[in-house]
């Protein structure tokens, strides 16, 4: 019960704050060009490649996954997203409408890794919700 009153107190904040990260943050500036890439994994791979920190390597391939963990959980605020397919098609929906802007606004890369470690973070929520309503119930039931 008291878990999914926090819950849907703090996720507008964190949505808006994520958003923020997503657009302006991290010292974030405008590119000169619209970047687009489409190849799945390929770019990441890449990414490792030219990056000489394991810190920024970690930060970036981890918080794509990490981050979005909470919007697993979805389905307390909107019972309909209590199913994963749902929840699935609703996510991918947003978070390609999310990297369409990012590259409309130069202000980030379309990147379908992206969108692939974003949904894998949200599945992995969705998988936590489970097993948390499972365990725990009398802490999470309303």
């Amino acid at each position: 019960m008291m878990l999914k009153k926090f819950y849907k107190i703090i996720i507008l904040p964190f949505t808006v704050f994520l958003l923020y990260l997503m657009f302006f943050g991290m010292g974030r500036m405008q590119f000169e060009d619209h970047i687009v890439r489409i190849k799945p994994i390929i770019s990441t791979v890449w990414f490792i490649q030219d990056t000489i920190s394991w810190f920024d390597i970690v930060k970036i391939v981890l918080g794509n996954v990490v981050m979005f963990i909470p919007f697993g959980f979805l389905g307390w605020v909107f019972p309909k997203l209590n199913n994963l397919k749902s929840l699935i098609i609703t996510f991918v929906s947003t978070i390609v409408i999310i990297e369409a802007l990012q590259y409309f606004s130069r202000l980030g890369v379309f990147d379908v890794d992206d969108v692939i470690l974003n949904t894998f973070g949200v599945f992995l929520g969705w998988q936590m919700k489970r097993m948390l309503e499972t365990k725990f119930r009398k802490f999470v039931v309303e």
